[in-house]
């Protein structure tokens, strides 16, 4: 990973792209067999009625590792990614699944280099540390 392409990314793809990407990611969340049950999960643990607030969490998180401004951390404080998600089984299967839908989105959207491989990177890395099954 190369963590001056990471913080490029922002500039290249902006709040707008983010707001897509998470948008595009979502919309086949909520379809997948996979997935979705995590996240009904997290939504009756939480009591969120919908998934918009999963969507935003993420978008804002996205913005603020990819060079943005640190909305997430000022609303969340430190990201605890891995603590945050050990609720959920997250095995081989949901990660696979969470990289391909987060591909797909990727490629719905448009988003062009250099800004697609260093996200690319970033997504496996991170998929792969948060499985815990």
């Amino acid at each position: 990973m190369n963590p001056f392409a990471e913080q490029a990314v922002y500039a290249q793809i902006g709040e707008e792209g983010f707001a897509e990407l998470t948008a595009a990611f979502y919309s086949r969340v909520s379809n997948d067999d996979i997935l979705r049950p995590l996240y009904e999960q997290a939504r009756r643990e939480t009591g969120e009625p919908d998934m918009s607030g999963a969507e935003l969490r993420l978008r804002e998180f996205l913005v603020q590792r990819f060079g943005g401004p640190s909305r997430y951390s000022e609303a969340r404080g430190h990201p605890r990614l891995r603590m945050r998600h050990m609720p959920y089984a997250i095995d081989e299967a949901a990660r696979d699944r969470w990289l391909k839908l987060m591909d797909e989105s990727l490629a719905e959207t448009g988003i062009e280099e250099p800004a697609l491989s260093a996200m690319r990177a970033v997504f496996a890395h991170v998929a792969e540390f948060m499985r815990n099954r």
